[in-house]
């Protein structure tokens, strides 16, 4: 599989000559120095002018972190839970008990997998009933010990099969939506990758809602745009222009709460550094809403979440 996106041919060029370069040459430290130089500096003139397709390509890479690479970067003393103790461990949402700068929280996250064998265990991050009721259980818990919730975002939707509307699959996610408006704890919910449809509202329904800079967050995929407005997947990128979908869009309206920036490059090139940005702002997202008793805190997020059609 090609690492490389459509728009990064001359990134491509340059990783090659990279490679290229052979280490007996007396020059070889100083040429590599130069087209590092160049290669960051093509990565930023390229990913900060990036369309609304191309961020969802970018919000789609096979590199891209996950929830459990995020988890397992930013969080200390880390205790999976399972089960919605109704039916089942739904493994396309993976809840824990975590450690962040000293704060015990409570972590919701919907995940993808990154092999084959993973994504197949995490059904693609599309999550059955159970799994939204496991995410209401922890919410609960969070509440009843007044722990913090934080919730990573990374779903194209809920699963859309026939066992899952058996189960009950509406359901489940208009009561995750009710169980965060009904909670006191404080709720960041953080959309790393894709945010699709009720699967994601289910589980950023926050506080504060924060975004990273090439995810994409909206009711449908472009394509299924595409299929339903033009009968043709061939409308994808008119589409994706269409929906308001990336970090900035939401942003302007009023659908979020603030954009976190990526390392130039996407935070599929640099996990680490994107982790530790991310660990800052939610840090600084966890301070500013310590000050605020439970009860204003489920005031201020039933009435954003109320008025929020209002805003687009």
């Amino acid at each position: 599989m090609n690492k490389y996106l459509d728009f990064e041919t001359e990134i491509e060029k340059l990783d090659n000559k990279i490679n290229e370069l052979k280490n007996n040459n007396n020059n070889y430290e100083v040429i590599r120095e130069k087209l590092l130089d160049q290669k960051k500096k093509l990565l930023i003139k390229t990913y900060s002018n990036l369309s609304a397709w191309e961020k969802v390509q970018v919000s789609r890479h096979a590199d891209r972190p996950h929830s459990i690479d995020y988890i397992n970067l930013i969080f200390k003393n880390i205790v999976y839970l399972h089960g919605d103790k109704k039916f089942a461990d739904d493994s396309a949402i993976v809840g824990c008990l975590g450690e962040i700068d000293g704060h015990s929280v409570i972590i919701i996250g919907t995940e993808k997998g990154n092999t084959m064998d993973s994504r197949i265990k995490h059904n693609f991050g599309m999550a059955k009933p159970e799994g939204y009721r496991k995410a209401q259980r922890l919410m609960m818990l969070a509440d009843k010990f007044d722990l913090p919730v934080i919730t990573f975002v990374d779903t194209a939707g809920a699963f859309p099969g026939k066992e899952a509307e058996e189960r009950g699959q509406s359901e489940s996610i208009a009561s995750s939506i009710l169980t965060s408006l009904k909670i006191n704890s404080t709720i960041i919910s953080i959309i790393i990758g894709e945010g699709g449809s009720g699967g994601a509202i289910a589980l950023a329904t926050a506080d504060k809602v924060l975004m990273l800079e090439h995810s994409i967050y909206s009711v449908i995929s472009p394509e299924g745009c595409s299929s339903i407005l033009w009968r043709s997947n061939e409308y994808s990128r008119k589409a994706a222009e269409n929906l308001k979908l990336t970090a900035q869009d939401c942003l302007n309206n009023k659908i979020i709460d603030s954009v976190v920036k990526e390392v130039p490059g996407g935070a599929h090139r640099f996990p680490k550094e994107q982790a530790k940005i991310l660990e800052k702002n939610i840090l600084e997202t966890l301070e500013s809403l310590n000050s605020i008793n439970g009860e204003l805190k489920r005031k201020n997020r039933n009435e954003k979440f109320l008025n929020i059609t209002s805003n687009i």
